[in-house]
């Protein structure tokens, strides 16, 4: 699997200009399809709503593309905080957001909070 997210600026690694990768990981799951990645909570750019996309793979070839969502509330709680907070209110939820409408209320992350964070899980099958 591999995921990747914009930071609080809006900015992703390794395109526009921007060197470095950052926010970005790959990992093997395990025996039973496991795999758990470690994070900030991603930022936002103009058009889209708050996401984190994902590329799966089996056997070499990529089986699954697509992006997890955040709930808006929640996204609402954490964007008061620094240093999210530096920019201006975001435009587009989840709800008028063109790629969250065709599907992406079954890639909501159930969340729950911990001590320093948030921990989020989605169970996602791929077809072999």
């Amino acid at each position: 699997m591999d995921v990747w997210h914009c930071d609080a600026a809006g900015t992703y690694s390794g395109v526009q200009g921007n060197s470095g990768r950052f926010l970005r990981g790959v990992q093997k799951t395990d025996a039973n399809g496991f795999a758990v990645f470690r994070t900030v909570y991603p930022g936002w750019y103009q058009g889209r709503t708050v996401h984190i996309h994902v590329k799966v793979h089996l056997g070499g070839n990529v089986v699954h593309t697509g992006q997890l969502y955040f709930p808006d509330k929640l996204t609402d709680t954490v964007y008061r905080g620094a240093p999210y907070s530096r920019r201006r209110s975001r435009s587009t939820r989840n709800t008028n957001d063109s790629v969250f409408r065709n599907g992406g209320k079954r890639s909501l992350l159930a969340l729950r909070k911990t001590a320093t964070g948030y921990t989020g899980s989605i169970t996602m099958g791929v077809q072999r």
